[in-house]
């Protein structure tokens, strides 16, 4: 017996982000750059220069001249000005200008790979990958197609979270201990770490976009 509990979304809930908010340019300048976030910093506590001036022992002119982009601070001015604000040393860098990449995929032209439900006859396109971003966390969008030869597969566990959309078809989804009948514009989100999959194959072919997001590991982590 399946469960299609409504989840729990607030209209009201405050998100931490606006989806339709418009970030300033990044500077190409790196002294502009460095002085927009140290402006900007020191305005979010509520500082004066002079109070900037008092806590890192620097002139008032000397940073006014940093915030202006007119010269190059040392590091051992941005390590006073860092520990002064209460932010790492790398936050000054944050607008200087950066490389974006983007990857477009025109339609039937996704990348086949071998997944763990491969096996099973799931069917795996992928239909984009950045792998080194900014953001600090790795999506991974799939197409995932589900035919008479593939297998129910309510197994699968990993890191991160999952969106699922369902494109086309019919499938009963497992999540944990909950199971939920998904058709043709219904949608999932859950933690990836629990048991999850389809359990039953309703009507086929099924089609369902997957979105698989998790931290992105740096140089050097195990």
């Amino acid at each position: 017996m399946t469960e299609n509990n409504k989840p729990d979304l607030n209209p009201n809930q405050v998100l931490s982000q606006d989806p339709h908010a418009v970030r300033e340019p990044r500077e190409n300048n790196l002294e502009l750059a460095i002085g927009h976030e140290v402006r900007a910093y020191r305005k979010k506590l509520g500082l004066t220069v002079t109070d900037l001036s008092a806590a890192t022992g620097m002139s008032v002119g000397m940073l006014s001249k940093i915030e202006n982009g007119n010269i190059s601070p040392s590091l051992t001015t941005l390590q006073a000005l860092s520990r002064a604000l209460g932010v790492p040393m790398t936050a000054f860098f944050r607008r200087f200008e950066e490389p974006r990449r983007a990857t477009f995929v025109k339609a039937g032209e996704g990348m086949n790979i071998e997944r763990r439900g491969t096996r099973a006859g799931h069917q795996y396109s992928l239909l984009g990958h950045i792998d080194n971003n900014t953001s600090g966390v790795i999506v991974e969008p799939y197409l995932i197609k589900l035919t008479a030869e593939s297998d129910v597969f309510p197994t699968f566990q990993h890191e991160g979270m999952e969106f699922l959309y369902m494109l086309e078809g019919e499938v009963v989804y497992r999540h944990a201990e909950k199971l939920y009948t998904m058709q043709p514009g219904d949608t999932l989100f859950f933690d990836a770490d629990a048991p999850h999959g389809p359990e039953e194959l309703v009507r086929l072919p099924a089609l369902y976009l997957s979105i698989i997001s998790y931290p992105q590991r740096r140089s050097g982590e195990g």
